[in-house]
């Protein structure tokens, strides 16, 4: 490990390889990303690897859909497959209010250059066919919706880095930062120190302890996420063989719920009210490659009215229950800027 560089990058979740990839292409190749443990030993490793164009900060929707093109980007240059799919995906209003919203939400994605279509719900149902349509009034389609794999997102950020100059140190964590007269940093690890000009936390669960090291409370809460996995179904095979196309993601507003097909069967995943907050006060060092005991009678009034709008998943088996904690700042949006001082 050397004992300079320009930026010092900490943690190693796809935020963190995605800020050391971009410091790389925009020139710096004197940059180390620094990771506790190992890559996608956070949060990204449990991930549902969703991704929408979409977004009420028009800033957020302009970064998701550079995102999207930037996916096949580090394909490119890491060799490491992504395991893009570029579905598309509904979001399906159950009221007038609803749709109205998703008008609203239409014409600011026209405005910012998107290809979204108001569809109606037998449209939406024809792409997704285990939805009971009469449940909706319409919907908005948007083609550049999809999902991958978090994991091979994070070394494909990775690997495109390295080639690009970057240094990754794993298994070595940050235990303190100090700050010269001349705004230079002292990163020290269990390795050794390493003097930087700038750093950048990209902590996720653990950005607050990253931030108390330098006396910055951080807006953050880490939340606990659930989403299950179905057996392989019939339906799913079968919309596969007659189509030849995946089945879409959907996003319901009134069941809080996003749905999508993996492999042969479908993935369910919730955003209830009920939210419930996951360690508080801090994380520990040696949590990370762990998941959190399910608990799916808290997110039992979000599957009921899922499976009423989408009958055919009722009837299939459950396979896998996920449940994991993702780090949010308090509006919902990426926590981003320089820190005063």
């Amino acid at each position: 490990m050397k004992s300079h560089a320009k930026a010092v990058v900490i943690g190693g979740g796809v935020v963190g390889c995605s800020v050391l990839y971009h410091l790389a292409k925009a020139g710096w190749t004197d940059i180390m990303l620094i990771e506790r443990s190992e890559l996608t030993s956070g949060s990204s490793w449990h991930a549902a690897g969703g991704f929408h164009t979409l977004n009420g900060d028009p800033n957020v929707a302009k970064l998701q859909a550079y995102t999207v093109q930037l996916y096949k980007e580090i394909e490119e240059l890491s060799g490491q497959s992504c395991s893009l799919h570029l579905t598309g995906g509904v979001m399906m209003a159950d009221t007038p209010e609803r749709m109205d919203f998703l008008r609203l939400a239409h014409a600011k994605g026209r405005y910012l250059g998107m290809d979204t279509e108001l569809i109606t719900p037998s449209e939406a149902k024809a792409m997704f066919p285990l939805m009971d349509e009469t449940n909706f009034v319409g919907a908005m389609w948007d083609p550049v919706e999809g999902h991958l794999d978090p994991s091979g997102t994070t070394h494909a950020y990775a690997k495109a880095a390295r080639k690009l100059g970057a240094e990754i140190v794993l298994r070595n964590r940050v235990v303190e930062l100090t700050q010269e007269v001349d705004g230079t940093w002292n990163v020290v690890t269990e390795q050794g120190t390493v003097k930087a000009e700038h750093v950048v936390n990209c902590g996720g669960l653990w950005a607050r302890e990253i931030g108390r090291m330098v006396g910055v409370e951080l807006p953050l809460l880490a939340m606990e996420h659930m989403y299950l996995l179905t057996e392989p179904m019939p339906e799913v095979e079968e919309f596969n063989k007659s189509t030849g196309r995946e089945m879409i993601g959907v996003l319901d507003f009134k069941g809080e719920i996003y749905t999508r097909q993996e492999r042969n069967g479908i993935l369910l995943g919730t955003y209830e009210k009920a939210c419930k907050p996951w360690s508080p006060l801090n994380t520990p060092w040696d949590f990370g490659h762990e998941l959190l005991q399910p608990d799916i009678d808290r997110i039992a009034p979000s599957l009921e009215i899922g499976f009423k709008h989408f009958p055919g998943i009722e009837k299939a088996g459950i396979k896998q229950i996920i449940n994991g904690p993702f780090t949010f700042a308090l509006d919902g949006n990426p926590l981003v800027g320089p820190v005063q001082g």
